[in-house]
């Protein structure tokens, strides 16, 4: 976007600035701003581009490159004051404090000198965030137009940003150095759902075994020009039987965990969490989508959106602690939770509001533990600061969330499908509350999906949560 949008372009001369005349413009820090500036400069420093270790440094999460609010006084200079015609000579800028994502910089260009014989114009250059902060101060010399200059606004390209394969490769570097681990596979007999965990499998993430239809799975593979050698397979003529096999396979400690090939989620769970599966905890089993979204700079844990249909106060105690856990596999030393409803005002007229200001208080007495918890958010407050700082919401939380507790599965289902399929996030899925992970994706998931939720299990099952 860019920083302003004028009809035409028009300078000042020379002879129309005066000293104390100024000019300014404000931009808000977007993720694809820090993404794109990183692209065309090369600057690849992580505090701008990876969220975990910008926490271990100690800022709240990326910040933007120090030059970005640089580029904005250029903007102001070549474009508005004193516009096009002007000659960039110099610029001396000193940088204060960082800009975060979601900060609004304002920066403002006041002319305080000129030199008549060289049309030398000498500009002050402040940078200042939303709450008055000094970002960056300095000068800027230009040589400013002598004649007029109108012209149309250029229309420029529209510039996405795709780095799906980057996210990809993010997500599977969680299980750098750990060990395969054996997983069943229930049904694997659609394209995606076979190829998906042989492509895990040489990704170096999982040890499949098949359990399906042995010569249907094999003339798939055929089919797909998949290699097979080496794979056990389990001979299972039905879905109801390759659904009990592969949950026998994890009750008797020969795999690590359990995926759901191309079969319904109600046959696969139901033979998992039958009293004599032997797979069942004391915690209540509870699905969690781990989507990566492009336009958000850390994944986001979505529950439950599988499983839990409408699920109780007491429910979402283990639903919520089920994904805390899977945080903290995942290196999020203190998660942040968001407990989503409509609204942020607790009312008694929807349950999700006064259930999230339990669960917020329940958090506070030690009944749910690892995470911050603040709720009810709406999603806007949840996952922009932007939107949480215009409601005056003050929050550790809001903004910033980690993990998004859903008030049921119709909500986290249809706001997991439609990160993915309207914001292109990858998602994978996992079950967790068991005694080894599940990973549990859709019939239309992609073999990249497939492969993803295989690292989270894998990563599961190396560091197992409580539920275990």
């Amino acid at each position: 976007m860019p920083a302003f949008e004028p009809e035409q372009l028009e300078n000042l001369t020379f002879d129309e600035i005066e000293p104390g005349q100024s000019a300014r413009l404000t931009r808000t820090l977007r993720l694809q701003d820090i993404q794109l500036f990183a692209v065309a400069s090369g600057d690849l420093n992580p505090t701008h581009l990876d969220s975990d270790y910008a926490r271990d440094v100690g800022f709240s999460g990326v910040v933007a490159h120090s030059m970005w609010g640089g580029t904005l006084v250029s903007s102001l200079l070549g474009s508005r004051f004193p516009g096009p015609g002007t000659v960039y000579r110099s610029q001396n800028l000193r940088f204060l404090a960082p800009l975060s994502l979601g900060d609004t910089l304002t920066v403002t260009i006041t002319c305080i000198d000129k030199h008549a014989a060289s049309r030398c114009i000498t500009m002050r250059c402040e940078g200042a965030n939303q709450d008055g902060l000094q970002i960056f101060e300095g000068e800027a010399e230009v040589i400013a137009p002598a004649e007029k200059v109108r012209k149309p606004v250029p229309s420029l390209p529209e510039i996405t940003v795709n780095d799906q394969q980057h996210r990809y490769g993010k997500l599977l570097a969680l299980t750098d150095g750990l060990a395969p681990v054996r997983i069943a596979v229930a049904w694997p007999c659609s394209e995606d759902s076979l190829l998906g965990p042989l492509q895990a499998r040489d990704e170096g993430l999982v040890v499949p075994v098949l359990v399906g239809p042995r010569q249907r799975i094999h003339a798939l593979a055929e089919k797909f020009g998949a290699d097979l050698s080496g794979v056990e397979i389990v001979d299972a003529e039905f879905e109801a039987d390759a659904a009990k096999a592969a949950s026998a396979l994890a009750r008797d400690g020969r795999v690590g965990a359990l995926m759901k090939g191309s079969l319904h989620t109600d046959t696969f769970m139901g033979a998992v969490i039958a009293r004599d599966a032997g797979l069942r905890t004391g915690r209540r089993v509870s699905h969690v989508f781990v989507a990566d979204v492009p336009t958000y700079p850390r994944p986001l844990l979505i529950t439950d959106a599988a499983i839990n249909i409408e699920p109780i106060l007491e429910e979402k105690v283990d639903i919520l602690q089920n994904a805390i856990e899977l945080a903290h596999a995942m290196g999020i030393k203190l998660p942040r939770v968001a407990i989503l409803s409509a609204v942020e005002m607790v009312t008694t007229k929807i349950r999700s509001t006064f259930e999230a200001a339990a669960l917020c208080k329940m958090g506070d007495r030690g009944q749910i533990t690892g995470a911050l918890l603040d709720g009810p958010l709406a999603f806007d407050n949840a996952i922009s600061i932007i939107a949480a700082r215009a409601k005056g919401i003050e929050s550790e939380v809001a903004g910033r969330a980690d993990i998004l507790l859903v008030p049921d599965m119709e909500a986290g289902n249809m706001l997991a499908k439609q990160l993915h399929y309207l914001a292109g996030a990858l998602l994978a899925g996992v079950v967790l509350g068991a005694k080894v992970p599940i990973v549990l994706t859709s019939r239309a998931d992609s073999a990249e999906s497939r492969s993803v939720s295989c690292a989270i299990a894998q990563l599961l099952s190396h560091r197992k949560p409580a539920a275990y």
